[in-house]
């Protein structure tokens, strides 16, 4: 099962994330102590002063990872996402480091000579090597699921057009390593095919394939007018331990990105997503205008001081308009 190998899967993920973690920190010590940046600065502290760091930053890491979503399965997503995640965590992770040890250390005489521009490269080379192997675990992933191993196997409740349009993003993605092994619904006839993929029988029958446990994973698909069923699919579903994921039939009218609200233990769904409502982008953003803006006021100062030095000598009238009242 899946199951198994996911859990295997993940302890060597956090393996391999450590040592990306140590050898970032490695080469950002040899960067700046041996490298075209080195300085005597760095020698006053030995390499296993620098390195007994590690004791501390390594969890520290591993547990950011962990908070950023970066040991979930996802096989279907964007490289672009995992990439803003890996980012996030360093960038958190460097604060905490920074804060931790110039807090800890500022009463201790290594920290006059601990070198803070080491911190910096290893926040980039961390970044880097961290997005490279997740790049290479990725592509071998997706190497092996073409060829059919690595498979998650799926059963679809409900034949509905999100069922259709789930089958065809399955059929047009084999590296995701899905293996839709039927349909089951009460409207449409057995034997009925879909892109290769038959429906096996009505909803009752999930009664008797569940206790078999040779699924991964069930895909709620019912069609709008079948959602008085939901409640006893879950239900089942749940006894059986079995992964659960819903696919609604409405998909058109929530975005790709809904996010949801707890009112008093009602979940209420937002179906439209303001992105500045996050305060990281918030932040993001913020920053980007400051930053922006003091870049542009230095490249066109030039010409905003001659466009100035023009109009003094053009007219008798003061440089900078004031009314008068």
């Amino acid at each position: 099962m899946i199951k198994d190998n996911q859990q295997h899967f993940n302890r060597l993920h956090v393996v391999l994330d450590g040592l990306v973690v140590i050898v970032s920190y490695a080469l950002a010590w040899w960067l700046k102590l041996s490298g075209i940046f080195a300085s005597n600065h760095v020698g006053v502290l030995s390499f296993e002063f620098y390195m007994k760091a590690l004791i501390f930053i390594v969890p520290l890491y591993l547990l950011l990872y962990y908070a950023f979503n970066l040991y979930t399965p996802k096989r279907v997503q964007g490289r672009r996402l995992e990439l803003s995640n890996i980012i996030m965590a360093n960038t958190v992770g460097i604060l905490i480091v920074f804060a931790g040890f110039f807090l800890v250390l500022s009463y201790t005489e290594e920290a006059k000579n601990f070198s803070r521009s080491m911190f910096a490269y290893f926040y980039i080379f961390n970044i880097v090597l961290e997005e490279v192997e997740r790049l290479v675990v990725r592509g071998f992933l997706r190497s092996i699921r073409r060829r059919g191993y690595n498979q998650k196997h799926i059963l679809l409740v409900g034949y509905s057009k999100a069922a259709e349009q789930y089958i065809d993003r399955i059929k047009q993605n084999p590296q995701w390593g899905y293996n839709i092994r039927g349909i089951l619904d009460d409207n449409i006839a057995r034997g009925t095919v879909y892109k290769g993929v038959k429906v096996i029988g009505s909803i009752e029958n999930l009664t008797f394939i569940l206790p078999e446990n040779k699924l991964d994973e069930i895909a709620i698909t019912l069609g709008l007018e079948e959602y008085y069923k939901l409640e006893k699919i879950v239900s089942q579903c749940e006894k059986s331990g079995v992964h659960t994921k819903f696919i609604p039939d409405y998909g058109n009218i929530i975005p790709t990105r809904p996010y949801t609200e707890d009112l008093l233990g009602l979940p209420v769904i937002n179906i439209r997503y303001v992105p500045l409502s996050n305060t990281f982008n918030a932040m993001i953003k913020r920053l980007m205008d400051i930053v922006g803006s003091i870049i542009c006021i230095v490249i066109f100062s030039p010409v905003m001081l001659l466009s100035a030095i023009l109009v003094k000598i053009t007219s008798s009238g003061p440089l900078i308009f004031k009314q008068e009242r």
